[in-house]
């Protein structure tokens, strides 16, 4: 890895509103203060490390994987130029990442707690409503700040699509992250769980294919957050199809959603609610999808410079991470056009400079 003195020149990307001509990186960090040491000069459109804000580092199709694939996932997300994950649950411990200066900042959201058999098998605590409040507990302290609960899945005596938990348990488990200093995040697909979560005083929900109506402005009005993951809804159509014969219902229910995950995204960002970029990476999917992502959330009708925020600026600070500030560690990405104009060059950074190094690209300028 790199470690000289940095001087990035070309259009800097603070912020939205805030772009600069240079900056440099010393002793791993962001100034904009000219060093008297001699740098290496980096040109091109700069960013901040990328975010993805639903990633499963340490988790495979079958559960939790060995640290090797853990390293070979978390660095096929730093190749995307992502330097900032919030894991959305893992039953993998990977705390070991945090003691690597090589691998991207992890915030984790503990293990995922689901009802008994009604998640994917080896992913999740499974619990039944009386021991939910417990189960919060205890990964509101393994996690950094965030609890993940799975908020609905098919429920196989109805054929569809249903919530996991009585509105009081969940009311009590949410108040009791919120008590412990974590916020709380839980997948949901269906429509029918989310007044429940918003009613419960959630702070964000993973996918929700199911928000429209009424709810999309309860999420607006109380700030609740959404991680639309569509890298993941696009894969609904072969989720859904061996339960075809047996859960028609559930079938039928799961192809809607799927046809209509731009226009629920669009219908929620013109609302107002926050948008963040997610991949839902590791268990089925690869890492590295934040640029696949970044497009579908332009596809639905996010303009280019919020998908940028959700994905740089509002997400860092959505993380309580710094961006590109002076003093800040050097977590940043740059790219050979302007991706306000072009969001297809997020899939492809030129240079990637974590903790001031250089750990992708950066050949001389």
């Amino acid at each position: 890895m790199s470690i000289a003195p940095l001087h990035l020149t070309g259009p800097v990307l603070v912020g939205p509103d805030d772009v600069r001509d240079e900056l440099w990186v010393v002793d791993g960090r962001v100034t904009f203060v000219r060093p008297t040491a001699q740098c290496q000069t980096v040109r091109g459109w700069v960013l901040p490390g990328l975010v993805d804000a639903h990633c499963h580092v340490g988790l495979g199709q079958h559960g939790p994987v060995d640290a090797e694939t853990a390293e070979r996932q978390i660095t096929a997300d730093r190749a995307a130029g992502t330097l900032l994950i919030r894991d959305a649950g893992s039953p993998a411990d990977t705390h070991w990442i945090d003691d690597r200066e090589d691998l991207p900042v992890v915030v984790r959201a503990g293990r995922h707690i689901a009802r008994t058999r009604r998640y994917i098998r080896n992913y999740a605590d499974e619990v039944e409503p009386d021991g939910l409040v417990a189960a919060v507990r205890t990964q509101a302290r393994r996690g950094d700040g965030w609890v993940k609960l799975v908020g609905d899945w098919i429920d196989r005596a109805t054929g569809d699509l249903a919530p996991c938990w009585p509105q009081e348990a969940v009311t009590a488990a949410i108040a009791v992250a919120h008590e412990e200093g974590a916020r709380v995040t839980a997948h949901c697909f269906g429509e029918e769980v989310l007044p429940q979560l918003a009613a419960a005083g959630i702070d964000c929900v993973e996918h929700a294919t199911g928000l429209r109506g009424a709810v999309v402005d309860d999420f607006a009005r109380q700030g609740i957050a959404i991680v639309p993951t569509l890298v993941n809804i696009a894969t609904f159509p072969q989720i859904a199809e061996p339960a075809r014969a047996k859960f028609p219902d559930y079938h039928r229910h799961m192809l809607d959603l799927y046809a209509r995950r731009h226009d629920t995204v669009r219908e929620a960002w013109e609302a107002g609610v926050p948008i963040y970029v997610g991949t839902d990476g590791g268990g089925s999917l690869p890492h590295g999808l934040v640029g696949s992502e970044a497009r579908e959330l332009r596809q639905a009708g996010m303009p280019a410079t919020a998908v940028l925020d959700a994905i740089t600026w509002g997400a860092r600070r959505w993380l309580g991470r710094p961006g590109l500030e002076e003093g800040a560690q050097a977590d940043l990405c740059v790219y050979a056009a302007d991706p306000r104009v072009d969001l297809d060059i997020l899939s492809f950074p030129s240079v990637v400079v974590l903790r001031g190094a250089v750990v992708a690209g950066g050949g001389p300028a």
